[in-house]
């Protein structure tokens, strides 16, 4: 049986909100069923996403090949999907009057653990 493998990946440049209604649809599916859905999905954090599962799954496979164990990558699910809020990137932007009114750009941390079934 193989241990769980995880990927991060930091102050990705979208809305923790946004990313977090994608990655609700994807928690304890499959990878081959996750991966299917984040490739049809309109949303733009669907891209992001789906690049970190794949990242997750490669590193379960070298994790397997480095201490020899099988590995069925079709057993694979997802068993932790969470977006954490990143550093806010501050700007400012032209307001009336001579003023400057502030935007604030969100981003965020996404972290997908993947494991094996545990019935195969």
């Amino acid at each position: 049986m193989a241990a769980e493998s995880r990927a991060i990946q930091r102050t990705a440049r979208q809305s923790p909100y946004k990313m977090r209604l994608v990655i609700d649809q994807i928690r304890g599916l499959n990878v081959n069923d996750a991966l299917a859905l984040l490739s049809f999905s309109k949303k733009h954090a669907a891209v992001q996403i789906a690049k970190v599962l794949r990242s997750a799954v490669a590193n379960a496979e070298q994790h397997a090949r480095t201490s020899n164990e099988p590995l069925d990558v079709d057993a694979l699910f997802v068993k932790k999907a969470v977006i954490n809020e990143g550093p806010k990137l501050k700007r400012w932007t032209p307001a009336a009057m001579g003023r400057a009114t502030p935007m604030i750009k969100r981003t965020s941390h996404v972290e997908i653990v993947v494991a094996e079934k545990e019935g195969r």
